[in-house]
């Protein structure tokens, strides 16, 4: 990933990227060519040297049983908007100003296992569920379905694993503007309602020193 030096994202942002509950692109390289999924995921901060990302697939998705050759790879994607022009205060100043996208992603190389086992797919879709339920009025657990059911369900999938070997992470959230500029661009992803590409910009704002 090309990535500017103004734009790399530090270790909190990946951490932060990463915990985010989201789904991913999974792309592996097999004899057959390249195969990707989105996938759900769980970071796993404590697995492994450098953490892992778990999720899993339909047994049936050829991801489940192809050979991996090399690293796979996850790519992680937060918030991302198209930043107008008008919104920066340098636009009344002189003009000199362009349309561009703002985004966070991450690229995460890992060696894959595969997972057929039920307790820890058991474990994993209990995990996930609770992450993605937990702020819910009246969340949703797996114990509420039937027993029965829920082991047929995890007969149909198998658990993946990401055991990250590096991470290549990129933040471009209007650094590169005036202060003024960045402030413009986060009233305007306001007003068109994009609240959490706003509040990317605005973390990074927060994080200026009084001179950038």
């Amino acid at each position: 990933m090309y990535i500017p030096a103004h734009f790399a994202a530090g270790p909190d942002a990946v951490r932060h990227l990463l915990a985010t509950p989201g789904a991913g692109n999974l792309i592996t390289m097999t004899d057959g060519g390249l195969l990707a999924t989105l996938l759900p995921f769980v970071y796993e901060p404590n697995v492994g040297e450098h953490g892992a990302l778990h999720a899993h697939v339909a047994r049936n998705n050829p991801q489940a049983s192809a050979a991996v050759a090399g690293e796979a790879l996850a790519i992680i994607q937060g918030p991302d908007a198209y930043i107008s022009p008008s919104w920066y205060a340098s636009k009344a100043e002189h003009g000199r100003v362009v349309p561009t996208w703002n985004y966070s992603t991450a690229h995460v190389y890992g060696q894959l296992v595969v997972h057929d086992d039920a307790g820890w797919l058991a474990r994993h879709v209990r995990r996930l569920t609770d992450r993605h339920e937990g702020e819910r009025e009246h969340p949703w657990s797996v114990g509420d379905a039937p027993e029965k059911f829920i082991a047929a369900q995890l007969r149909a999938i198998v658990g993946i694993e990401l055991l990250i070997t590096r991470i290549e992470a990129k933040e471009k959230l209007s650094q590169n503007r005036s202060a003024a500029d960045a402030a413009g661009v986060v009233a305007g992803l306001r007003s068109s309602g994009q609240e959490a590409s706003a509040a990317a910009v605005e973390r990074v704002l927060a994080q200026r020193t009084p001179e950038s």
